[in-house]
């Protein structure tokens, strides 16, 4: 609507102040705060609405794990499917503000609502017959696999540059990496691999939101500069035209995030469940692609990848040696064995993830 009134002031003359204020609509920058307060605003009138319709229909709550650490017993009761609250912010900012003629951003926002649809149904499954496992784990990372392709797929044929099949590395100027159609499978990857690490991350109140809106933070500006041919060259990064637009979509998410964390705060409210977790993760691991930084997202998103891979070393070492690394997997859960409190353990890896962020960004000038 405000791309076609600024079209419709440029045909009538003398309404050059009504022109100039709707010209601020043509800037990401002010796109982007928008999309951040209607996030916001969405979740924070609509969340009491939706966490009372989700605990009135399931009833018992998220199923609670009598394996793990014996303090989350007292959460048993918590609605879960909180992610649902995060999407709908998401949705209605990006709607709202985002450019509609920009492809890059249906395609994040399909991965995003593809990932989260995933874990709905795997949340379902489990409210539904109590338990703590929902559907199969092959046939879960099938789905999410075929998602994953279709959108990088498409995110190569949109941008047809040679650079489109290429892995850039940080720190270097001219370093890149020749996948050819690989890539679409390596992207594929990294969107996989980027959604059910922050979903392994999901296991304490506030503990998943706040790093991944950090990373969202970070990868706007990414964003913001990549898709603006003045900046990249001047950073010397891939410029990928258009891509700034997801500067927006990163904003709503922002904005939706905030809203959440109100009511995840501890004690939380609602949980985030596989509906949020794996829906975000999916939408950094695409906007990584996107943008041509996938490898700066494994710094950025370190916290997601070392809770990824303290699951992976866990698994690994009990079947080899029948002995495990850590007290218990993820490693927040292990840190809870130790001794550390939930506040504390939430904090420190806040603080963790602020470091990973500014260490990432930095790969954007030390080069």
């Amino acid at each position: 609507m405000f791309y076609w009134l600024i079209d419709l002031s440029n045909t009538f003359p003398g309404v050059g102040g009504v022109r100039t204020v709707l010209n601020v609509f043509r800037y990401i920058t002010f796109r982007t705060g928008g999309a951040i307060v209607t996030g916001a605003l969405f979740v924070f009138l609509f969340g009491p609405w939706i966490i009372d319709h989700l605990r009135i229909r399931q009833g018992k709550g998220q199923p609670i794990r009598t394996d793990g650490p014996q303090s989350h017993l007292a959460k048993k009761g918590t609605p879960t499917m909180g992610g649902l609250m995060i999407l709908s912010g998401l949705t209605v900012g990006t709607v709202l503000w985002c450019n509609p003629l920009n492809p890059y951003v249906w395609i994040v926002l399909a991965v995003t609502l593809g990932f989260g649809f995933v874990g709905f149904y795997d949340d379902y499954l489990k409210v539904t017959k109590q338990t703590t496992s929902g559907f199969g784990g092959k046939l879960r990372l099938l789905i999410e696999a075929i998602i994953a392709l279709a959108a990088c797929y498409a995110l190569v044929r949109l941008n047809r540059d040679p650079a489109s099949t290429a892995l850039t590395i940080p720190f270097l100027k001219d370093t890149v990496l020749h996948f050819g159609w690989f890539f679409v499978v390596f992207g594929a990857f990294v969107i996989v691999g980027a959604g059910n690490a922050v979903n392994l991350t999901d296991g304490l109140d506030g503990l998943a939101i706040v790093p991944v809106m950090i990373a969202t933070a970070s990868f706007a500006m990414i964003a913001y500069l990549a898709g603006n041919a003045v900046f990249a060259d001047y950073l010397q990064i891939k410029y990928v035209a258009g891509t700034g637009e997801l500067a927006v979509l990163c904003g709503a998410l922002l904005g939706a995030g905030l809203g959440f964390l109100w009511f995840n705060a501890p004690p939380a409210s609602i949980f985030m469940g596989d509906t949020g977790s794996l829906a975000l993760g999916g939408m950094l691991g695409s906007i990584a692609v996107a943008v041509k930084h996938e490898i700066v997202l494994a710094v950025i998103g370190g916290l997601f990848v070392l809770e990824a891979v303290s699951v992976i070393v866990q698994v690994v070492s009990f079947k080899l040696t029948g002995k495990r690394i850590f007290r218990m997997a993820p490693i927040h859960h292990h840190f809870e064995q130790l001794g550390w409190t939930e506040p504390q353990i939430v904090i420190r890896f806040w603080i963790i993830s602020v470091m990973l962020a500014l260490a990432g960004l930095s790969t954007l000038k030390l080069r």
